[in-house]
């Protein structure tokens, strides 16, 4: 059974078994049941294959069947982990027979990405319930071999399948179904090697993720002070965030984001030193806030085309228009300006917010790409825009917090630290998390003494229970706080077209 996305080429994985096997003289037959579109769930594709050749069956040809069988599955393919996990939870993989082999990297869902906070699913937990449910588990991140190989990621999935045993396939008799299909050979040959590479020496539980091929961080002076003051238990979150801070604006930047953490690094005497790292995430990720200049940034970048024209399987002679469709507010255009520019222009926003029209930036055109970079020039006078100075304020009033309970309360000041996952987005949902971070941070941290970690942690799930506030207020109002009056929401009456109201 073969659990595959769109694009990652089920159908042709199911293909070349198919192919295989009848190289090799098995009885084969194949189906398959479609899926819904997009991150919802994956299309299903299913094999039978007889391990006796037709030569040893003496006329009586096996019966197959079309659809997989709960508990009944030999081997399951899994494209990417959740789907791991979603054929787990239907029953298909069994102890006693089903050999899982899965790819463990992730494609969030939408269901993931709408909560409020940190809405993914726990990979580990899939990891463990193959190892538990599994009769043989082969996980690895093969999506990265296959983006070294230059393959798609069925084509390191078929060399894992080959590798494992589980079936009477030859590697020869694989390679050749490849060759048969005539469409990126080379590139699907070296998935193929690799992905059997991968799982070759496989005897039976998990087999270990491969090392990353990513190029090693040119050694600078944030990350020698990292490497020298804060403990190694530390440094992967550490390198992730000088290197975000130095993308941001600069090396000074990143400097200044060790800086902040050094401080309570002292204090963290946890296990695991929580308290450390939490704070360095979040840190990193407010100190990098999505503005215009960012966001024109990221989309003018050589790897993103690089990356879109991959996505759609653009051959090199064939043009790629890319158009982005932008409606942008007021306050983001003041956000960048200095302060004293930027105030009448936020006295204006309400106004001016009714006559905003989105745009259509050609981003593959020379005055759409020369106007993101333009933009994107800017970075170096972020220190000087009034959203810069906004946000640095809040940050070490954060920080400050988070010290100071650190040095009494240690759950306390983790629990406070993991309130910056409130601030997340841009525009309204950015404001939105903002507002309420400091709602906490003035009710139950700065001006009430004796607050509890359980008591932060309560006002946080609250926070992130609803986009408009409405439970955060109800939590509050425990503590005396009133709660905010309910924002006024404009109601917009739409005109019907012509025709339509005529056949009405």
């Amino acid at each position: 059974m073969i659990a595959a996305m769109g694009g990652e080429g089920g159908g042709v994985l199911a293909e070349w078994i198919v192919t295989a096997a009848a190289a090799l003289s098995h009885p084969v037959q194949s189906s398959s049941i479609p899926g819904v579109s997009q991150r919802t769930g994956a299309t299903t594709y299913y094999v039978e294959l007889c391990p006796v050749p037709f030569a040893a069956l003496q006329g009586k040809p096996p019966a197959f069947t079309l659809a997989p069988v709960p508990g009944q599955v030999d081997v399951l393919i899994a494209s990417e982990l959740l789907e791991a996990g979603r054929a787990m939870l239907n029953g298909y993989v069994s102890p006693a027979r089903t050999t899982l082999i899965g790819a463990t990297h992730r494609v969030y869902t939408t269901a993931e990405k709408m909560q409020m906070g940190d809405g993914r699913y726990d990979s580990e937990r899939i990891v463990a319930a193959a190892r538990s449910l599994a009769r043989r588990a082969l996980l690895a991140d093969l999506a990265t071999l296959a983006a070294r190989s230059g393959a798609m990621l069925n084509a390191v999935l078929f060399g894992a399948l080959a590798a494992s045993g589980a079936t009477p396939l030859t590697r020869a008799a694989c390679e050749q179904a490849i060759r048969a299909g005539g469409k990126g050979v080379e590139a699907s040959l070296k998935g193929f090697a690799l992905g059997f590479d991968a799982f070759a020496a496989a005897a039976g539980s998990v087999a270990p993720a491969p090392a990353s091929t990513a190029a090693p961080s040119t050694t600078t002076p944030p990350l020698e002070r990292m490497r020298r003051d804060f403990a190694p238990e530390t440094h992967a979150m550490l390198e992730l965030g000088v290197a975000r801070c130095k993308d941001f604006l600069d090396t000074a930047y990143a400097g200044q984001y060790l800086e902040r953490l050094a401080p309570i690094a002292k204090l963290d005497r946890g296990e695991g030193l929580r308290l450390t790292s939490e704070t360095a995430r979040f840190l990193a990720l407010w100190m990098c806030y999505e503005d215009i200049i960012r966001v024109a940034d990221l989309k003018s970048r050589r790897s993103r085309f690089e990356r879109v024209r991959r996505d759609v399987r653009a051959r090199p002679h064939e043009p790629v228009r890319m158009i982005e469709y932008f409606k942008p507010r007021l306050e983001e255009f003041a956000a960048i300006l200095p302060a004293w520019l930027a105030r009448p222009l936020f006295a204006c926003s309400p106004l001016v917010a009714r006559f905003t029209p989105g745009l259509h930036l050609h981003t593959t055109s020379i005055h759409g790409f020369v106007l993101l970079r333009t933009l994107a020039a800017l970075r170096p006078l972020r220190r000087a825009s009034s959203r810069f100075r906004e946000e640095q304020a809040i940050i070490e009033r954060w920080l400050a917090a988070i010290a100071k309970a650190g040095e009494s309360d240690p759950a306390l000041a983790t629990e406070i630290a993991l309130c910056g996952r409130l601030i997340k987005g841009y525009g309204d949902t950015h404001q939105r998390g903002k507002d309420n971070f400091i709602r906490i941070l003035e009710a139950l941290i700065e001006n009430k003494a004796g607050a509890t970690a359980g008591e932060v942690r309560k006002a946080r799930e609250a926070a992130l229970a609803d986009a408009g506030g409405r439970t955060l207020d109800r939590a509050l109002a425990a503590h005396g706080l009133t709660p905010r009056p309910v924002k006024a929401q404009p109601l917009k009456f739409i005109r019907r077209p012509t025709e339509e109201r005529e056949a009405a």
